[in-house]
């Protein structure tokens, strides 16, 4: 009997271990503590849109322009290779225009680029719907902290003069609640290039890094984000002469901080607040948000500000942890640099010492798995061909405050295919370019933007 006891308790043991095992968080156990244990086939996005049925009306959905959520033409995705260079092109302005700004010594690097300019588009993954006009027209229009202008292309544009879209063109003359701005009106100088039509007319101009883009009429008119959230007299660009890398989107988001991006034009109504939560594959969706909405289960850190780059939002990286144990690395390092927060960026950048101790140790914890050769600015890639599961050790973000950011698995790892899974970091050419978050490692996070109280915030579980 003390037997069948005994044999009947290992088994109920065993029941429980594994059910535990299925329904655990992704770290867990003595032997995996401070790692990731995630299914080989889960690495890779489904090719159908997994998306919620109890979507909440009051926020914009955000779709990876790539993906099968996506309503923009089935297009193939880009090569790797040309994404990561794109996003390369990206962070070159950026660290090109705040060396600008703070009369940096490579500012030399810069003479080519538009001193009144966007930033780079780079791949511009991650699209929302908009209305514009009265009656309402949708649009699909790529979103961007980097930017502050929001535009999108207009008739008459048409043939070379603008790039193809998925939407039909903006026709102003339709909207009975359209208005040109005149060069005259103070709405005409908060642009920061601008020129005037012959009949008087404001127009815009917005150049980015990688030679995309637009100008056209500057006007006003509805702008409706969900059911509930109508902008009247809305200031935004009306194309009518594109190129670029836009995509089949029709145009373009700002969500700076200048006088005429979205924030600061919706800041009456809403407080300069606004998150947004990045899924963690592009079969999955997120969303976009404007107000104080969604602040429970925040951490937050102060938000940096400087006069002389007033669109980017800044923050205090001052240290990072692999596998739960924080790294050798002076917080002068950091700090010496700056640290930026960005939407359009995918890949997060770190000064070069800080990087050397990242992969050092994130390659100390992977050496059950063979290493292949590096992807374009990737260079920690591993083939995990023939793995159930695998286990990779956790990378934290600590910033001033006391605030921490656990990165999730899916920002962790780039994974074009399973036989190429790349840590999605790459380090700064010099160690006095700043440091950029990049929105692979702010996937599933509810980030807050609260510009009037000078703060960024993290929440875990955001999103999927």
């Amino acid at each position: 009997m003390a037997l069948l006891h005994s044999s009947l308790c290992s088994c109920c043991a065993f029941f429980l271990l594994a059910f535990t095992f299925l329904q655990a968080p992704r770290v867990y156990g003595r032997e995996t503590e401070n790692r990731y244990v995630v299914g080989v086939r889960s690495l890779l996005p489904s090719s159908v849109c997994s998306s919620p049925r109890d979507s909440n009306p009051s926020m914009m959905k955000v779709v990876h322009r790539h993906g099968p959520c996506s309503p923009l033409s089935p297009s193939r995705k880009p090569a790797d290779v040309k994404l990561l260079n794109q996003d390369q092109d990206r962070v070159n302005w950026l660290q090109r225009q705040i060396s600008i700004a703070s009369n940096g010594t490579r500012a030399s690097l810069a003479a080519t680029i538009p001193a009144n300019s966007g930033g780079s588009i780079g791949t511009g993954n991650y699209v929302v719907k908009v209305g514009f006009g009265n009656p309402k027209n949708d649009f699909m229009v790529i979103f961007d902290t980097g930017s502050d202008i929001t535009w999108i292309q207009c008739k008459p544009c048409s043939g070379r003069n603008c790039y193809p879209q998925q939407d039909p063109l903006f026709d102003p003359s339709q909207s009975s609640t359209y208005s040109n701005i005149s060069c005259s009106s103070p709405s005409c100088k908060k642009l920061d290039s601008r020129n005037c039509s012959a009949d008087s007319r404001c127009r815009y101009k917005i150049e980015y890094g990688d030679k995309s883009q637009s100008k056209g009429f500057f006007g006003s008119d509805t702008l409706t984000l969900t059911p509930s959230d109508v902008l009247p007299n809305f200031l935004f660009g009306c194309g009518d002469q594109s190129k670029g890398l836009f995509g089949r989107a029709a145009g373009l988001l700002g969500l700076g901080r200048r006088p005429v991006s979205l924030v600061s034009q919706s800041s009456p109504k809403y407080g300069g607040v606004f998150s947004y939560c990045i899924p963690s594959t592009s079969s999955k969706p997120g969303y976009l948000t404007l107000g104080s909405r969604r602040l429970s289960n925040v951490q937050f850190t102060p938000l940096r500000t400087f006069s002389n780059l007033p669109s980017f939002y800044f923050l205090d990286l001052v240290a990072i942890k692999v596998g739960g144990k924080q790294l050798p690395i002076s917080s002068k390092v950091f700090s010496t640099a700056g640290t930026v927060l960005d939407s359009g960026t995918v890949i997060s950048r770190l000064p070069p010492s800080a990087y050397a101790a990242l992969q050092s140790a994130f390659r100390k914890q992977m050496t059950r798995y063979k290493m292949v050769p590096a992807l374009s600015i990737l260079d920690t890639c591993y083939n995990f061909t023939g793995y159930d599961t695998v286990s990779v050790p956790t990378v934290a973000l600590m910033f001033g405050g006391g605030t921490t950011l656990n990165v999730d698995f899916s920002g962790i790892l780039y994974v074009p295919n399973v036989s190429q899974a790349c840590l999605a970091f790459a380090p700064n050419g010099d160690a006095k370019d700043f440091g950029i978050i990049g929105n692979a490692q702010q996937k599933r996070f509810n980030v807050v933007y609260d510009i009037a109280n000078r703060r960024i915030g993290f929440g875990a579980n955001g999103c999927n």
